[in-house]
């Protein structure tokens, strides 16, 4: 693994004088030093964290059956349908009740795909496309009880017959063109739905060089996949303006909206799995423009994508680059329950520090989560317009539609499906790109990233051992691209320059 140097902090660093390196060990000026009494308050801090934070995740937990309940209700009457929800637990694989439905094996078994049989006719749903931390989320006081019996995370799951007729009966749901009461109607968020050309295919933004510019050039092709809550706006408001005239006329750039989010499609009948957000990838961008190799440059979530695309197109991709990647490296204790320490790990449920809060009321209560769409995503437009009338910064504005254009069924399933469920994929992945991939590989990470911690970017350079890799102080999740556009588009050049030299 090849650390680089923090390229940003350097360019700063020479216009404002000597100082701001990465190097391990070297304590810089101002640097923070851990005295007795700082530990002290740190210690103090944390029990007062962990304190309020039981609290408030336990009246959460009540909270969200009290919201089921009402959902129900609203969703009845509004609608005149009883929609199901993931608050049926699943029954332990010890459970005295026989099982009705097949069992879940661990992903720590080895051998051919597992799968669920949902009833004996049914098809059979690889479990791989299903986390079972959709309908596996025990609440903070059963969770504490449990780690303090020493109770050993269960081999097997037993599907409860509710659980399987839930996702059946969202597999087997005929299309529906209108949006839920809960969600936007507006001209952004569903206007996929009006044209039934583009229902099948993502939103995707182009930026192509014109033909009199490249001269019958080679034009080379790049794949930007955004993350969790976003849409293609993160990169078609950030980088792409900052790209030089000669990367303009090089390169044809394709910025997606994944599915459920931004302006493409948000089927209510998608489980919104890794299956699904690749087919449509494929689809919308690699089949309808007829790429046959390709850059790839993804965000977070959308990491975990681009390496399910590198896996699937391993001659095609000509470079990888990711940013602040969700690859948590499962310890051989939690084999057995990847995808649920994968959830711990981005969601543990902390009042502290606020993305953390965020991260775990999206992750592990199903209703607060629809509430809170609804509160923000449902009413996205007046948000925008407070933001426009309080300030007049453009990028809170254009940030608004990438975080909050998108639904809570596809953010919901998305987030497990995706995030926790590709936990016991990520190192398979990374290990391909390791040994048969020949590609660039390039990642980069912002030390203050509190949503995901600079660790998961060491581990994947630790599993892929000739990718680049680059910290960045004083950026987190978000600032690693935002405010610093124009540095990050000459580092991706860069990149593409030198896949095309070797």
């Amino acid at each position: 693994m090849h650390i680089a140097t923090c390229v940003w902090q350097e360019k700063a660093a020479a216009m404002v004088g000597p100082g701001g390196d990465v190097s391990a060990g070297k304590k810089k000026k101002g640097e923070w030093t851990a005295t007795p009494g700082r530990r002290a308050s740190a210690l103090a801090g944390g029990a007062l964290n962990c304190l309020v934070s039981f609290v408030v995740f336990s009246f959460l937990d009540v909270l969200d059956v009290v919201l089921c309940l009402v959902y129900k209700l609203i969703d009845y009457a509004v609608e005149a349908e009883w929609k199901a929800c993931y608050c049926t637990a699943a029954t332990s694989a010890t459970s005295a009740a026989p099982p009705r439905i097949g069992l879940v094996t661990s992903p720590a078994v080895t051998g051919p795909p597992k799968v669920v049989r949902l009833s004996a006719s049914s098809t059979k749903l690889q479990l791989e496309d299903v986390s079972d931390t959709l309908f596996v989320r025990p609440s903070l006081l059963a969770d504490a009880t449990k780690k303090g019996a020493g109770t050993a995370a269960p081999a097997l799951t037993v599907v409860s017959p509710a659980i399987a007729e839930l996702i059946r009966g969202k597999m087997d749901r005929p299309p529906r063109q209108a949006p839920c009461w809960s969600d936007c109607d507006c001209k952004v968020c569903h206007s996929w739905s009006t044209r039934s050309s583009t229902s099948s295919h993502l939103y995707v933004h182009v930026q192509a060089p014109p033909p009199a510019i490249t001269g019958g050039e080679v034009v080379e092709d790049v794949v930007f996949i955004h993350g969790f809550i976003s849409s293609s706006v993160f990169w078609t408001e950030t980088v792409f303006p900052a790209f030089s005239a000669a990367a303009r006329g090089k390169y044809r750039m394709f910025a997606v909206d994944l599915l459920g989010f931004g302006r493409s499609p948000k089927p209510a009948e998608s489980l919104y799995t890794m299956r699904e957000h690749v087919e449509m990838i494929e689809r919308s961008v690699l089949q309808r423009y007829r790429l046959g190799s390709f850059h790839v440059v993804a965000h977070s979530l959308g990491s975990v994508l681009a390496l399910a695309l590198a896996v699937k197109y391993p001659d095609a991709v000509k470079s990888l680059t990711l940013l602040a990647p969700p690859y948590f490296p499962v310890p051989e204790s939690e084999a057995g329950s990847a995808t649920q320490y994968v959830m711990r790990r981005v969601a543990p449920r902390r009042v502290w520090p606020p993305i953390a809060f965020g991260a775990s009321m999206a992750c592990w209560y199903e209703h607060v989560s629809r509430t809170i769409c609804l509160t923000i995503c449902r009413h996205h437009r007046v948000w925008d317009r407070l933001f426009r009338i309080f300030t007049r910064n453009r990028v809170r504005t254009y940030l608004i539609e990438a975080f909050m254009c998108h639904t809570h069924n596809a953010a919901w399933h998305t987030l497990h499906n995706i995030i926790c469920g590709s936990a016991g994929r990520m190192g398979a992945y990374l290990d391909v790109v390791s040994d048969q991939l020949s590609c660039k590989v390039a990642v980069f990470h912002g030390r203050d990233d509190e949503l995901l911690p600079v660790e998961c970017t060491l581990a994947v350079g630790a599993r892929v051992p000739r990718a680049r890799v680059t910290v960045y102080d004083r950026k987190d999740h978000i600032t690693i691209i935002v405010g610093q556009e124009r540095l990050f588009a000459a580092e991706l050049e860069a990149i593409w320059r030198s896949a095309a030299a070797d």
